[in-house]
């Protein structure tokens, strides 16, 4: 009887941790596990921010493919995937195509532009590892460039930074703690220095406790960083961006540097195949099948599940992403074993925003925390998708024990 390939897309947390929990199931006779990345290595998106603000190198947020799979069961390529034929079972790359029986897309997430004039030529995005390199080493140059300038222009240090969601509020807690840094190695008066957030809703990180949200913007104007709630971005230049204050008010803000954090979609691939989806979010079925598509799983970022009880999208976080990738491996036994799926529930243990390296904000058990106690456990939660994926081994390599901090 002939193998079952199984093709999994992406080595992002979905795609990584639906194939380790199928190596450690599946014999390497009872089926062909194929990877496909586009990089060696997977990264912790969940740490981009601190990659892309410097108080992190790029190296410390990813580690390689093959130090968490097993070659005996998974065959690891490295490639890009430029089509997928649902109908034909076929998955084309840049160096090649496969075929599948079982198909798992986990191609993580794009920036969301909204349509924003300028933005995608003129912001930066924490999109990918390389990315986050490119905004560090961008910020870098605006600090030393000023600094070289004989008639300065203070607009260098002006960093905007687009959105007060997850994202945007984890990157300016780690700027708080870096400008002061840069302040000091490129001799720049640190009154020089212009953090703005601005953000279209009219609110600080929604879907957050309040009280929690309070405490977070309270911590990051005490570091500098200034606010513009309720001001949409609505076009972006070479010189910064244009905001909207009001009915028929705009405000222009001279900036070098514009980092956009303010929303996020599937990959572009997903509205290629032919499976009905939303911004490249596909509404999965309740054991995270494509509908329709009994042999095609969707995890991560590409992946849209409704929570019942708020009638709301679920955050597409890697705590959810890591156990979709779970239950898929489980699914697949099923259907390999010719028994049925199980439901995915997500099991929530809470939501932590980190606001630097020692101060943060979240819910964890039921209970809110603040400061250093959240900070903790925000680095306890890092440590442990680690260990989830590679163990003692990558825990100990690439973990965050400044736990205390």
């Amino acid at each position: 009887m002939k193998r079952p390939t199984i093709l999994v897309l992406g080595a992002g947390y979905g795609g990584l941790s639906t194939v380790v929990n199928l190596q450690k199931s599946i014999g390497a006779d009872d089926a062909n596990i194929v990877l496909i990345n586009k990089n060696e290595y997977h990264y912790e998106s969940t740490w981009l921010h601190e990659a892309a603000a410097g108080t992190l190198t790029p190296e410390q947020v990813r580690y390689d493919v093959k130090d968490v799979i097993n070659e005996g069961k998974v065959q690891f390529v490295q490639a890009e995937v430029t089509a997928i034929d649902i109908p034909g079972k076929v998955v084309t790359t840049n160096v090649g195509t496969h075929t599948y029986d079982y198909l798992v897309i986990g191609l993580g997430f794009e920036g969301e532009t909204f349509g924003i004039t300028g933005l995608d030529k003129y912001a930066l995005s924490i999109a990918n590892v390389k990315a986050a390199r490119q905004i560090r080493e961008h910020i870098e140059y605006q600090f030393a460039t000023w600094s070289l300038e004989e008639v300065k222009d203070d607009s260098r240090l002006t960093i905007v930074v687009g959105g007060a969601g997850f994202t945007g509020i984890e990157f300016l807690g780690e700027l708080g703690n870096r400008v002061p840094e840069l302040c000091e190695e490129f001799d720049v008066p640190k009154e020089k220095v212009r953090v703005i957030c601005v953000e279209a809703a009219p609110m600080v990180l929604p879907g957050f406790d309040p009280e929690l949200v309070t405490y977070a913007v309270r911590q990051l104007e005490a570091k500098g960083i200034e606010f513009s709630i309720g001001t949409p971005v609505v076009e972006a230049t070479p010189e910064g961006v244009n905001i909207k204050k009001g009915e028929d008010e705009f405000e222009f803000i001279k900036a070098g540097t514009v980092v956009w954090a303010a929303g996020v979609r599937g990959n572009r691939l997903i509205e290629e195949t032919g499976i009905e989806n939303m911004r490249a979010r596909v509404k999965v079925d309740k054991d995270l099948r494509a509908p329709g598509h009994s042999d095609v799983f969707i995890v991560g970022d590409c992946a849209l599940m409704i929570n019942e009880e708020t009638n709301r999208p679920y955050p597409p976080t890697a705590q959810i992403a890591m156990q979709q990738g779970d239950m898929i491996a489980n699914n697949i036994l099923a259907l390999m074993k010719g028994e049925p799926t199980s439901k995915f529930v997500p099991d929530l243990k809470g939501s932590i925003a980190s606001l630097g390296d020692d101060d943060a904000i979240g819910v964890a058990f039921g209970k809110k925390m603040f400061g250093k106690k959240a900070s903790f456990m925000k680095k306890m939660v890092d440590n442990r998708a680690l260990f989830l994926i590679g163990g003692v081994g990558l825990t100990l390599k690439k973990g965050k024990f400044n736990l205390l901090k």
